[in-house]
């Protein structure tokens, strides 16, 4: 790791930029467990910056690797009812839910597919109460990340040993948390300020239907006539604002379930459950996938478009300039988190209540019946480019520019 206090420093940023922890407020951190020197920084910042109690919920990657390989499948469909209840009730007291992600890319290279889908599908369900309060930022949660040996080996393998590469990933995250920034916390400030203008244009536009266009994509996205588009500030039930991932460079919304018309080309690969998928394309009909293809992965893409029937619709579209940060790392990371924040991206899945008028405040039906898209998961694939265009359709049919070449029009 990097000195103590470029350490702090960064972690720092996650609970007063990400997580805004509030004086008695509880957390729980999700971490995997070559992460604990971190997560020990983390907490220790938490409880400095006035936590009342910092819960840690650890895995091991090794042994989910086991489990996924050798338990009996019966109890891979089982998810114990203790599990989704705990965290219920971190929901209920107001926690701050961290996920300290440090995925190995490979990791499950070689598991059968089918096995990781069952598991995944099993609690997607068991956590479907629960995901859907997170999803409608009921509670204050955040997505960070750090490295581990296996994750920066995959970023820099011409680097001769894992300490090297370790050093060279932590670099480049501090670059693109912005640690680095005299005032990294107002630097934060001064970028969500720049995300909501651009989304307080486009909400004042309230397009009716966005227009993509590059190599390998011709698609039109429908959007629900209450949709809002959103920036990184997100605020919770009691009023706290929070930003739910760390790094972003989106602005985003939802697409009416049955409005996707067209194909769509990925930019990039997608790291699924430990899986490469490459050059991925799809094609929707009344808003659904119809047909898809890729060079690698296929059989894990299969079981994530089949995991449910909202799977096979989208339910988010995000908004990213190629000249983000993460995009000018000129590195893919293989890590969602990066990867949708240096590119345009879409989502296959359940799309987020706060992108609608009063969605909060909607039942399931009411929801539905506003264009929203339901599924147990909720996965991000990169469509950007420097080739991407996209073109906003008002009400009246008048076209306007909303990305040239990968940048802003606006």
């Amino acid at each position: 790791m990097p000195k103590l206090d470029e350490v702090a420093r960064y972690a720092d940023i996650i609970v007063k930029v990400g997580a805004n922890i509030q004086a008695g407020q509880p957390v729980t951190i999700t971490a995997q467990t070559d992460t604990a020197p971190f997560v020990r920084v983390l907490a220790e910042r938490f409880y400095a910056a006035g936590a009342g109690i910092v819960r840690v919920n650890w895995h091991d990657p090794i042994c989910q690797r086991l489990t996924l390989e050798r338990a009996a499948e019966a109890r891979l469909e089982h998810v114990p009812a203790w599990e989704p209840q705990r965290r219920l009730e971190e929901i209920g007291e107001n926690s701050a839910l961290v996920y300290v992600d440090a995925e190995d890319p490979d990791l499950l290279n070689g598991v059968d597919e089918s096995r990781v889908a069952l598991a995944h599908k099993a609690r997607g369900t068991a956590f479907k109460a629960s995901d859907d309060r997170v999803m409608a930022d009921e509670v204050t949660w955040n997505v960070c990340a750090t490295p581990s040996a296996a994750w920066a080996r995959k970023m820099f393998p011409e680097l001769s040993d894992d300490s090297q590469a370790v050093e060279a990933l932590w670099q480049t995250l501090m670059r693109v948390m912005r640690a680095h920034a005299g005032d990294p916390v107002g630097a934060w400030r001064e970028h969500f300020d720049d995300l909501e203008r651009r989304a307080g244009f486009l909400n004042t536009h309230r397009f009716r239907r966005l227009h993509y266009r590059g190599p390998g994509t011709d698609l039109q996205l429908e959007l629900p006539p209450m949709h809002l588009w959103s920036a990184a500030r997100a605020t919770n039930a009691q009023g706290q604002t929070f930003a739910a991932n760390l790094p972003t460079e989106e602005v985003y919304t939802l697409p009416a379930r049955g409005g996707a018309e067209g194909t769509v080309r990925a930019t990039l690969p997608l790291v699924y459950h430990g899986v490469v998928i490459e050059n991925i394309v799809l094609r929707f009909q009344a808003g659904r996938v119809v047909d898809f293809r890729c060079s690698t992965g296929y059989e894990t893409l299969r079981q994530l478009i089949e995991t449910d029937d909202g799977s096979h619709y989208l339910g988010e579209v995000a908004l990213v300039p190629v000249t983000s940060p993460i995009a000018q790392e000129g590195r893919l990371f293989y890590n969602t988190l990066f990867d949708e924040n240096a590119s345009c991206h879409l989502a296959i899945g359940h799309a987020y209540p706060t992108c609608l008028e009063g969605g909060r405040n909607m039942t399931e039906q009411q929801l539905a019946a506003a264009g929203l898209n339901d599924s147990i998961t909720h996965v991000d694939f990169m469509v950007g480019s420097k080739e991407l265009d996209i073109d906003g359709e008002t009400s009246s049919g008048e076209m306007l520019p909303v990305m040239r070449q990968g940048l802003w029009a606006f």
